[in-house]
């Protein structure tokens, strides 16, 4: 089969490898769908020892297995089911180190023609789900959403900032109309997604202005550390920060503004597997929207150009389709 290697400075090969070989309690997956995300740059700029992408759709391709033909999302944490935190319903914080690792990040991914995956990280996706749309539930949605639903602990409703129109920016924009939070503002640099948050509700601001918002959620969607700044100085008292963005380190400089006000920060991961049926009717609430977000494709051997756009901010939400 063919897979994508990558080895850094935004260098991608494709490669001819093995077909992989399904372990103890997996399956072949064949990849119909990876969607690009902005995660996957560390790999794209360091280089990465297995195959990369982790918003995976594909069909099950296990001939005599019961669900062969079957079509699935990848649940990216592989967890264990019986540790403290996967009995809890918290399978995406399981502490068993020994099976838990990320599907695209210590095992092999989704930049490929197929995969194998542990059958209870392999969901099942509803026949009016598009290949197109399926990813969409996994970081798009599931990330997005699981944050919000923490902050709705603290925060049920709300004017609302989203720091980052990138995928993530502009899905929690989706999920936080969706869950009756607003008005909201949007802060981004490049005016293709700004332009995108606009059309979906939002309005764009400055960071300037953003600062002096006093917004009752703010998510911080980019990672960046100006980013993370403008949401402790935007965030209003009693107000809730959502991290979603990620980044090997912080360099945040505590102002007199921060120190003087009382509110919430929540590190938000993922998604617990049972968010996902809700999720599914997130994605049918707001199809059209998410039809949108999915702004070019490519093949294997494109893939290296859909990078390179997506890098640029010239993409939305691209993927890769291997066929």
């Amino acid at each position: 089969m063919r897979a994508a290697k990558f080895h850094g400075e935004g260098r991608i090969t494709i490669e001819t490898v093995a077909d992989p070989v399904p372990g103890d309690g997996e399956v072949t997956v064949r990849v119909t769908a990876c969607a690009l995300c902005g995660s996957d740059f560390r790999p794209w700029r360091n280089g990465w020892p297995v195959t990369s992408g982790h918003e995976i759709g594909g069909v099950i391709d296990q001939p005599g297995h019961p669900r062969h033909g079957e079509r699935v999302v990848a649940y990216i944490p592989v967890f264990c089911g019986t540790c403290e935190e996967c009995t809890a319903g918290r399978t995406h914080l399981c502490t068993a180190e020994e099976v838990r690792k990320l599907i695209g990040w210590q095992r092999n991914g989704g930049y490929a023609e197929k995969l194998v995956a542990p059958e209870r990280c392999l969901l099942k996706v509803p026949d009016d789900i598009s290949d197109k749309l399926a990813p969409l539930l996994l970081d798009t949605i599931g990330t997005t959403a699981h944050g919000v639903r923490l902050a709705q602990r603290i925060v049920p409703n709300g004017r609302a900032l989203v720091l980052g129109a990138g995928p993530i920016g502009l899905g929690a924009i989706i999920v936080l109309n969706r869950m009756g939070y607003g008005p909201i503002d949007v802060v981004d640099p490049t005016d293709y997604r700004a332009a995108f948050a606009e059309s979906l509700g939002a309005k764009r601001t400055s960071p300037e202005a953003a600062e002096q918002g006093r917004y009752a959620l703010v998510i911080e969607a980019s990672g960046k550390d100006a980013a993370r700044q403008v949401a402790l100085e935007a965030v209003a008292p009693e107000g809730a920060i959502v991290q979603i963005g990620e980044s090997d380190a912080w360099a945040i400089k505590e102002t007199r503004s921060i120190r003087l006000k009382d509110f919430f920060l929540i590190r938000s991961f993922y998604f617990p597997i049972g968010d996902y049926e809700p999720n599914i009717e997130l994605l049918r609430a707001d199809k059209d929207k998410y039809e949108r977000l999915v702004d070019g494709e490519a093949d294997l051997d494109g893939l290296s150009d859909l990078f390179q756009a997506f890098s640029r901010g010239e993409k939305l939400k691209p993927q890769l389709v291997p066929a």
